[in-house]
């Protein structure tokens, strides 16, 4: 049988070593859809219980995925690429926050203790986990996105005016005493009756609802258990390694005019 892409590290420290890896980072070569290869980062931090993957896409965005299991939120960054024939920046920065749930991907402890084998092999997720649609209604303060996951402060920064969240995200954070007050919701069609989506929208200074999709191609979303028997026959089960993943994500917003969503556009 082929090996597992990552292969579990021995859980007893190395020689000499402190103690079992906290943090690590990981370098994986995976296939986008259009057959480029590139190369993403994975990093795991288990004292902060958290990790992030960065990966350029092929029309040249930089995404990075951002997970913090501590306070249960994922943050989704994109850097994209501005049209400046066009009047836009050098690039353009968004962040969409989410609500994280249990087995999404693997545990921060887990990630850090991960090594890669073959390290020029191009990997492909064994698992598609399709593609899910969000409507991010409503904006995050970032001077006080530090509350909801300190890693906003970082990560966001290029994308101050740009944090969207979900409101239904947004109840189930308040449940657990986040201050409200760094949420804003947004206009939506029904306040709004003529909002169109940004890719019908001729007029590039109007509000309109812009749309983003992104992928992550490659990603640990479960842990792989394998069975040993020792001498008196008694059965147990180890970690051994990882399964992979991929999943796609649209998130639909409010932009004050088409001129931040010029890739939205009808072709």
């Amino acid at each position: 049988p082929a090996l597992p892409a990552l292969l579990w590290l021995a859980l007893a420290p190395l020689p000499g070593a402190p103690g079992p890896a906290v943090r690590a980072e990981l370098r994986v070569r995976v296939r986008l859809p259009g057959g480029q290869v590139t190369e993403e980062s994975l990093q795991a931090d288990s004292r902060s219980d958290c990790i992030s993957l960065e990966l350029r896409t092929a029309d040249g965005a930089l995404v990075t995925l951002t997970a913090d299991f501590k306070q249960e939120v994922k943050i989704f960054r994109a850097l994209i690429l501005g049209e400046l024939e066009r009047g836009q920046s050098q690039f353009q920065a968004l962040c969409f926050v989410t609500r994280l749930h249990r087995n999404e991907i693997i545990p921060s402890e887990s990630m850090a203790k991960l090594r890669q084998k073959n390290p020029r092999t191009v990997r492909q997720a064994e698992e598609m986990r399709g593609l899910e649609h969000l409507s991010m209604d409503v904006a995050v303060n970032f001077s006080k996105g530090a509350q909801l996951s300190s890693h906003i402060h970082n990560v966001c920064a290029e994308a101050k005016e740009a944090i969207y969240t979900r409101e239904e995200d947004v109840k189930f954070w308040l449940e657990k005493g986040v201050d409200g007050s760094m949420f804003e919701v947004l206009p939506q069609t029904s306040d709004l009756p003529g909002l169109q989506r940004c890719r019908l929208c001729a007029d590039l200074w109007k509000p309109c609802i812009c749309s983003y999709s992104l992928s992550i191609e490659w990603y640990p979303c479960m842990l792989k258990y394998c069975k040993s028997r020792d001498a008196g026959g008694k059965v147990s089960s180890y970690k051994c390694g990882i399964r992979s993943c991929q999943k796609g994500y649209t998130f639909d917003y409010y932009v004050p005019q088409k001129q931040l969503c010029l890739w939205d556009e009808e072709t």
